[in-house]
């Protein structure tokens, strides 16, 4: 049996407009499970264990941009190397993603960004039905952080897949699910560029806005579904 897995993440909440987050944003990572992806974890594992982290130490890109949690204690060029893992693990697995987002200070309430995102993702599934279609089973991966996203996922694929299931993860479990975070953080970097909004951590992290696309914006775009 053919069978495609999507991570899902999200960057922001349902909640009235904040101009501290503006957006609301949805990761897909798209996994067709015929591809082995099992030599590019062990790869990032050793890569992990040998920059002083547990070899399945969950990723947080977050957090390591802005020296918080776990990353507190690190330099930029080492918290630097962490992410630099990641991309590389993400150009040898296979995978696609796709983001949704919505700009909360054109959205009146949760009822119309819900209805605003399920539109976005309903398209998307429209666009690439005949794709859809062609694994025998779909599964959705989600931690069932916000329950306004678990109720929509549920109503999009359901109204257009006869055969899915949504299985509540944790993040530590599953490297695509912390691949779907990275995709989150990045998009949300893409449209504070658009914005002008890039934070001074965010730039100290990143060095000048050249570096950010040409190292991580413009490479990870290849893998856009």
């Amino acid at each position: 049996m053919s069978e495609l897995s999507i991570f899902i993440d999200e960057s922001g909440d349902f909640g009235p407009y904040d101009h501290r987050s503006p957006y609301y944003i949805i990761a897909m990572v798209f996994h067709d499970q015929s591809i082995d992806i099992s030599s590019p974890i062990e790869k990032l594992c050793r890569d992990l264990s040998d920059k002083g982290l547990k070899p399945d130490h969950c990723i947080h890109t977050g957090p390591i941009i802005r020296r918080e949690n776990e990353y507190s204690t690190f330099s930029i060029d080492e918290r630097r190397k962490i992410l630099n893992s990641m991309v590389t693990f993400i150009k040898h697995s296979g995978i696609r993603y796709h983001c949704f987002h919505i700009e909360k200070k054109h959205i009146e309430d949760s009822v119309q960004a819900s209805a605003r995102l399920s539109s976005s993702i309903s398209r998307f599934i429209r666009d690439n039905y005949s794709e859809f279609l062609s694994f025998s089973n779909v599964k959705i991966y989600y931690d069932n952080g916000q329950i306004e996203l678990s109720r929509l996922l549920a109503s999009v694929f359901s109204a257009l897949l006869s055969d899915f299931e949504i299985k509540k993860v944790t993040p530590s479990d599953y490297r695509l699910f912390q691949v779907a975070d990275m995709f989150c953080s990045m998009e949300l970097l893409r449209l504070k560029i658009e914005d002008s909004a890039i934070s001074p951590s965010e730039m100290e992290f990143f060095g000048n806005l050249s570096d950010l696309k040409k190292n991580y914006l413009k490479p990870l775009k290849r893998f856009e579904w």
